[in-house]
């Protein structure tokens, strides 16, 4: 079967000390990077506001219709990648860049309480913790079902693109295998294997 898949890569809008957010750079260079020749990789900048990115992500859904997509996002206070498991709906303190913050600390008034990723993100860090990557498992906060958020550091050495891209890119194919292979176990067609080099 060569039928093509879609992977979106987000990156936030300039927030904050980031006139030109890291995460967008990231994502940015993993478009040019690619994800292999089956899969076409769609980036987009999101700015940093509670309204635009809940419109905007479900426009991604609706019109590019991904197999899978990642959201990046930056942890100022880590030196390493952190993969998050679960994405929580409450907690939300923080100012956007409108200056807006939801009354009730809730990011999507009359949703979920939190979303689990498909991916089992403890799988995937601890294979890359083993191959000697600072990659972090967290359960605090991040993605939805057929998604992913990684936190990515903004300074320190895994924050140079030269190193941070090819993790990523690493990471990125590691979990769409692991969707394959769930898909295979569900009885549905996978995609052929990808070999993922660790460097």
């Amino acid at each position: 079967m060569d039928e093509r898949e879609t992977v979106v890569i987000t990156g936030f809008g300039p927030f904050r000390q980031f006139l030109v957010n890291p995460s967008w750079k990231a994502a940015q260079g993993l478009k040019l990077a690619g994800l292999g020749e089956r899969v076409d990789v769609y980036t987009k900048e999101i700015p940093v506001s509670y309204a635009a990115t809940r419109q905007i992500i479900s426009e991604l859904w609706q019109v590019v219709k991904p197999k899978f997509a990642v959201h990046l996002g930056v942890a100022r206070s880590s030196s390493g990648i952190i993969m998050e498991q679960t994405g929580k709906n409450n907690g939300y303190r923080d100012r956007d860049v409108c200056g807006f913050c939801p009354e009730s600390n809730i990011c999507m008034e009359g949703g979920p309480e939190k979303l689990d990723s498909i991916v089992n993100m403890t799988s995937v860090s601890k294979c890359f913790k083993q191959a000697g990557m600072d990659v972090i498992y967290s359960r605090d906060a991040g993605s939805q079902r057929r998604a992913a958020f990684i936190h990515i550091p903004s300074s320190g050495s895994l924050a140079s693109a030269d190193r941070l891209v090819p993790l990523l890119q690493a990471l990125i194919l590691t979990m769409l295998q692991q969707l394959e292979d769930t898909n295979s176990m569900d009885g549905t067609t996978p995609l052929p294997r990808k070999h993922i080099s660790r460097h």
